[in-house]
């Protein structure tokens, strides 16, 4: 089997993982009606099957790359893995105790009274509701690293709607954004933006990624902007968090850093998704830029931080004679 061949089913393996964590309240319905008791057995199987589907990808995605390249890497195959089981073992955990938290609750109850209140139900309902939106990002993640190892590779271009790209990412993200306390808002300036011509499933998960940075680190307000000149549009995702150091921005966009790593705290993520958004950027034939300001004591409350996506309106070869 060749390597994008096992790349392919290793993404699928880990789908199939995400997809039973997704889908654990229901399949667990169906086994024993009226009884929570499977919901956090399927969950944990989905779980082991989406790391290891993921490990896989990455695995065979090293392997692959070091073949091409002809080059020796320092690093043993079992730090690789031992790397990526590190990140996606982080990333999965959180959404993931949120989920089964609310199961606990609703099961205690059960066990308690004998019943589960509507109340209840609908709040474990909504938790994987709000939660879905990073397993899914967790998922693409590794379906974009993968590509990206393929040198080869191009953007698939075509005419997209860039509008309603932000749009679907803006109302992906709002359940999660209310459940913060966070205002978060769009629009396109003109209204009728009409379409551009480039990867729109790219251009849909570098906002993505950007999104959900926000919500991480936004105080109250996030604010996405799409604008167009007459050969690029830009994309510009602003929070009011309380911003990044000046020594910092130099590494935002790189593989796996982040701000508790200079602090040596723990990690609030695995430092991926910025590093993505930027190689898928400029992969596209555009540029990430980053702009932040933190408060200081002269002027409070005046911080921020702006990714600005550029991308140009007609990504199409030009043709030669």
């Amino acid at each position: 089997m060749s390597g994008r061949s096992l790349k392919i089913v290793s993404v699928t393996v880990a789908s199939v993982g995400l997809a039973l964590i997704l889908l654990s309240p229901i399949i667990g319905e169906l086994i024993n009606p009226g009884s929570l008791w499977w919901i956090d057995p399927i969950a944990y199987i989905g779980a082991g099957i989406f790391i290891v589907g993921s490990l896989a990808a990455f695995t065979v995605m090293q392997l692959v790359s070091r073949t091409t390249s002809g080059t020796n890497d320092d690093r043993s195959w079992s730090q690789v893995t031992q790397d990526y089981f590190d990140t996606f073992a982080h990333d999965m955990g959180r959404p993931l105790r949120r989920i089964l938290g609310k199961q606990r609750e609703a099961r205690a109850l059960l066990n308690e009274t004998g019943e589960v209140s509507q109340h209840m139900i609908a709040e474990l309902l909504d938790e994987i509701e709000n939660q879905a939106p990073n397993f899914r990002l967790m998922i693409e993640n590794v379906r974009v690293l993968v590509d990206l190892e393929d040198r080869s590779a191009a953007p698939i271009i075509e005419p997209v709607d860039a509008a309603a790209i932000v749009r679907n990412v803006s109302d992906r993200y709002s359940p999660i954004a209310r459940e913060r306390g966070l205002e978060l808002v769009w629009w396109c300036e003109p209204s009728e933006f009409g379409l551009v011509y480039g990867d729109g499933s790219a251009l849909d998960h570098v906002i993505t990624n950007l999104v959900d940075n926000a919500t991480k680190f936004a105080e109250g307000h996030i604010e996405i902007r799409l604008t167009r000149s007459d050969s690029s549009f830009l994309v510009r995702v602003w929070d009011d968090g309380s911003g990044i150091a000046e020594s910092h921005l130099a590494h935002v966009f790189d593989r796996g850093w982040t701000p508790e790593l200079s602090a040596r705290s723990e990690k609030q993520s695995s430092g991926l998704g910025l590093f993505i958004a930027s190689s898928l950027s400029e992969r596209c034939g555009g540029e990430l830029l980053v702009e932040s300001r933190q408060s200081n004591g002269a002027s409070p409350g005046e911080h921020y931080t702006t990714f600005t996506l550029a991308l140009p309106l007609d990504n199409r070869p030009v043709a030669t004679d």
